[in-house]
């Protein structure tokens, strides 16, 4: 715990056998107070180390749910558990567990309700071996997010996030995508609903065994995340109400 809040990481897995143990060895058990992994129908022995590390929430989708249909079951999870904070963090050891305390420590002080691990602030992106494309992309999506969105974030595409329970509890999460896009809409809900982001360097990695999507699955989130964009901007101004921004009647996590 910090300041009295239940911390709790969660970890959507899939096809993680050979990258979890580093993941699990940096994570700062002395102020995690859980960790839950969801295995989303992973074709390797994933959950079968999950065991053997002692990780003992542990759930298994018996059919693939996607990205984002794991992150709902790890939220739900979360709530469930009655966590004040989780914290998002992938098994593929991409992101270092190190920076989970900076992650928390502003949201448990009540200054930010979320918090990102960006690879753009600094010079972490590039230097951690992501590809040009990708970073020239993440670049242009972002100027045009905070343009239509309003707000001032060095990146939008980062897996490495933290939240407190109201946003979890608050935002609709259940009209999102189960597909990659699920980040973004979950970010523009946030924004949407006047929560305050903060963020910190996060150093990345990309290597053979830390997970990443193609460049064809690329395109396709970024037409996502330019779809998410301009359906929050037509909706601040009224001209339209999609489902993921419908705070009244959009269904929500049914962990609490």
């Amino acid at each position: 715990m910090i300041n009295g809040k239940k911390i709790v990481v969660v970890m959507p897995a899939y096809n993680a056998e050979k990258t979890l143990r580093q993941t699990w060895a940096e994570i700062p058990m002395n102020i995690v107070d859980e960790v839950i992994l969801v295995d989303d129908c992973s074709r390797d022995n994933t959950l079968q180390v999950a065991k053997e590390l002692g990780i003992h929430r542990t759930i298994r989708h018996e059919n693939n749910r996607g990205y984002g249909g794991n992150q709902k079951t790890c939220y739900t999870e979360a709530l469930k558990a009655n966590a004040d904070i989780v914290v998002m963090l992938h098994p593929d050891y991409q992101y270092t567990p190190l920076l989970i305390e900076a992650m928390v420590y502003p949201i448990a002080h009540g200054l930010f309700e979320v918090m990102l691990g960006s690879r753009i602030l600094g010079k972490g992106a590039l230097k951690g071996g992501m590809p040009v494309y990708k970073y020239i992309a993440n670049r242009l999506l972002t100027f045009t997010q905070n343009v239509l969105m309003d707000q001032k974030l060095a990146e939008y595409h980062t897996g490495y996030r933290a939240f407190s329970k109201k946003v979890l509890l608050e935002c609709p999460l259940e009209e999102n995508s189960d597909d990659f896009v699920f980040d973004n809409e979950m970010l523009g809900q946030i924004a949407y609903a006047g929560f305050e982001i903060g963020e910190v360097t996060c150093p990345t990695k990309y290597f053979k065994e830390a997970s990443s999507i193609n460049f064809r699955r690329s395109v396709k989130y970024g037409m996502g995340v330019l779809r998410v964009s301009f359906s929050f901007f037509l909706t601040k101004l009224g001209l339209m109400k999609p489902s993921i921004f419908d705070f009244k009647k959009g269904k929500r996590l049914a962990g609490k």
